[in-house]
């Protein structure tokens, strides 16, 4: 019988992989003969292995024979084979002539003879196997144990089979374990990492920035700027290590406001309005007139690819200009689609790299990064961040010749008239700093000493303290209108402190974090511990001082009383002035004289339905507005009466006038009042 079992494998391997073969041909896919030459050589070794065990059971002429024909069989397959890589049609043609078939069937007669001669043996020893009985029963006793052993050995490996798979469990579950201790840690390294850099860079950032007020020649000018350049090319640096972490976590969560598409465009242009003279360049930027300019979405983004892509722009385009074009792609009811492209005329950028240039840490050439410098990270994150908004951005470029980035995103479009409402209704006063009396905690120096120096430039009443210990002490003993507390301090950390803050003293003063560390869910977790906002270091001043007066309004009644109130923010005025006192007061003073007189052709203009007068002196007043702190509040209302201008909806446009019009006539009581004293 094993022998039978060795003849018909053979047989059966031999058809099976002439029906492999011919598969292959037929249908032209190689996963059919894929490991053949395997199936074929197996296929001579059981033949040897018939020959060595078994030839003094075999006629030597039959077992030629055998021989013989299997050989001739697989050699056909190999010549087959050969013909199929050459072409289908040759593999077609060598099994169309019908060798292999006449070399089947003699294969298959031989192995049926062979196996009639077996079979007559087989009936011979069945016939004294019966002829036995005794000799039977021995048998039968034998199989039953075997079959017995076999239900045992089966069982047994069913129950190793689950022990092994409880085991590969366990070590998954294991395995997922450490993965996730390896990414609080990584997320723990980072936050660390982030805050021992930022904590220096605040200081050599803010010092120097004070050091370029100063009286300095030349020489020194230009080493502090190449201090502060450097300084900001690290920060840039951390910022986008840290970006790509926060979005390979998937941790990166965008945020929907409403935003001004002019005013963030102009925001962004003047960021680098000074590296863009020091060039020579010529810097564009055009807007559609069709492209809505309120829109809603996540503006700090937009921000964010805006830079990365302007920056790029600029540092490899040493003549020529950047022009920055916004289209309309698609408007519907309640979104618009737009196409965002940041041109210039730079090196350019060789087809076979504009792909690769959205991969971390790849840049065009390999001298790139040597002539301008750079990671490599800034294109990819802008990527990453186009299509987590679930945007599109693509190059077009020429060696040579410059380049192109186009972004096309999708944007909501905030409801107009509720906007309207929403800004008639609010009628908050702003704090005046001069008021209010703040308590830092901070316990590094030098940014103590940065620190105080801003403090008394804004003529703000302050006190410094080294621990969140010293902040509730002070809370306990004295009164303050405010506190900038910093998060990781010795003996009390910043959390703790603000626990017992608003737990045990039950006091709901303003508290603004301030805190080295940048890793997503930081400012979430302040605000949650009832912290009221949150800055990051390095400071900026701009932003630190907007926090102070937006947090400012929130003083009780009983501190807040007797504090005289503004119509104005001059925090634009003071970034513009360099805190140049002189040139501010020359400022204000034409507002008072610019302003009512643009009141008075704009109202005019309105009265007379001279609608081309409108648009031209309300467009002028969109820059009168913003010396004063008034552009996210009056430009809306201003672009509406440019937009007005064009369908000469004269109701709509007093509406918007009487706004504007009671607003400045506040903020020129405010100037005129601010005047009589020193300025803010």
């Amino acid at each position: 019988m094993h022998i039978q079992n060795k003849l018909r494998t053979i047989e059966a391997d031999v058809l099976s992989i002439e029906s492999d073969i011919r598969g292959a041909v037929i249908t032209g896919k190689e996963e059919h003969i894929r490991g053949i030459e395997n199936k074929l050589s197996k296929i001579t070794e059981q033949l040897d292995t018939l020959k060595a065990l078994y030839s003094h059971q075999f006629d030597p002429r039959d077992l030629d024979l055998l021989n013989f024909l299997v050989k001739e069989k697989i050699d056909f397959s190999y010549r087959i084979l050969a013909a199929y890589r050459l072409s289908r049609e040759s593999a077609e043609q060598v099994i169309n002539t019908g060798r292999g078939k006449q070399m089947r069937d003699s294969l298959t007669r031989h192995i049926a003879a062979l196996d009639n001669k077996r079979q007559s043996e087989l009936t011979s020893i069945i016939s004294s196997i019966e002829a036995t009985g005794s000799r039977a029963r021995f048998w039968g006793v034998v199989i039953a144990s075997i079959a017995i052993l076999a239900v045992i050995s089966a069982f047994w490996y069913i129950l190793n089979q689950g022990k092994k798979q409880a085991e590969i469990i366990a070590l998954l579950n294991a395995s997922e374990k450490r993965s996730k201790e390896v990414a609080d840690m990584k997320e723990q390294f980072l936050a660390n990492m982030s805050h021992e850099i930022r904590t220096p860079m605040n200081a050599i950032l803010g010092f120097t920035n004070l050091l370029r007020r100063t009286s300095l020649d030349e020489e020194q000018r230009k080493y502090v700027q190449n201090i502060h350049t450097a300084g900001d090319n690290l920060l840039t640096l951390v910022n986008d290590i840290l970006d790509l972490s926060k979005i390979e976590a998937g941790m990166m969560v965008l945020e929907e406001t409403r935003f001004s598409l002019h005013s963030l465009v102009s925001s962004v242009g003047a960021m680098f309005s000074e590296k863009i003279k020091e060039k020579g360049l010529k810097f564009q930027v055009h807007i559609d007139k069709n492209v809505p300019d309120i829109l809603s979405g996540d503006a700090v983004r937009l921000t964010q690819i805006l830079v990365n892509l302007l920056s790029n722009g600029l540092k490899f385009t040493d003549e020529g200009e950047i022009m920055v074009n916004i289209s309309m792609i698609e408007n519907r009811e309640d979104s618009v689609r737009l196409k965002i492209a940041i041109a210039d005329t730079g090196i350019g950028i060789a087809p076979n790299k504009q792909q690769t240039i959205f991969e971390r840490f790849q840049q065009a050439e390999t001298e790139t990064t040597r002539r301008f410098g750079g990671s490599g990270l800034g294109l990819s994150i802008v990527k990453q961040l186009v299509e987590l908004q679930q945007g599109n951005i693509y190059v077009v470029s020429e060696p040579g010749k410059g380049s192109e980035f186009v972004v096309e995103m999708n944007y909501k479009l905030p409801d107009i008239n509720q906007l309207y409402s929403e800004a008639l209704a609010a009628q908050d006063d702003l704090v005046s700093l001069q008021k209010i009396k703040a308590l830092i905690a901070e316990d590094n120096q030098m940014n103590q000493m940065l620190i105080a120096h801003l403090m008394k430039s804004w003529e703000i009443d302050f006190v410094i303290v080294n621990n969140g210990k010293e902040v509730v002490e002070e809370l306990k003993q004295n009164n303050y209108s405010i506190v900038l507390m910093d998060i990781q301090m010795p003996e009390m950390d910043g959390y703790t402190a603000t626990s017992i803050i608003r737990n045990e003293l039950k006091s709901d003063i303003p508290i603004i974090a301030m805190t080295a560390h940048a890793m997503l869910g930081e400012k979430e977790k302040c605000l949650q511990l009832g912290m009221n906002d949150y800055v990051s270091k390095p400071i900026k001043e701009t932003v630190l001082y907007n926090i102070i007066a937006r947090n400012a309004q929130h003083i009780p009644e009983s501190e807040s009383s007797s504090v005289q109130t503004s119509k104005i923010n001059l925090n634009y005025l003071h970034q513009l002035s360099g805190n140049d006192a002189e040139f501010e007061r020359e400022l204000l003073e034409q507002f008072l004289i610019q302003t009512p007189d643009e009141l008075n052709k704009l109202e005019q203009a309105i009265e007379q339905k001279d609608f081309d007068r409108v648009k031209k002196v309300a467009h002028t007043m969109k820059s009168t507005v913003g010396y004063i702190g008034l552009t996210d509040e009056l430009y809306p209302y201003l672009q509406n009466l440019e937009e007005n201008a064009h369908s000469e909806i004269i109701d709509k446009m007093s509406a918007d006038f009487q706004y504007i019009n009671s607003k400045l006539s506040e903020a020129l009581g405010s100037v005129k009042q601010l005047l009589g004293k020193d300025l803010v």
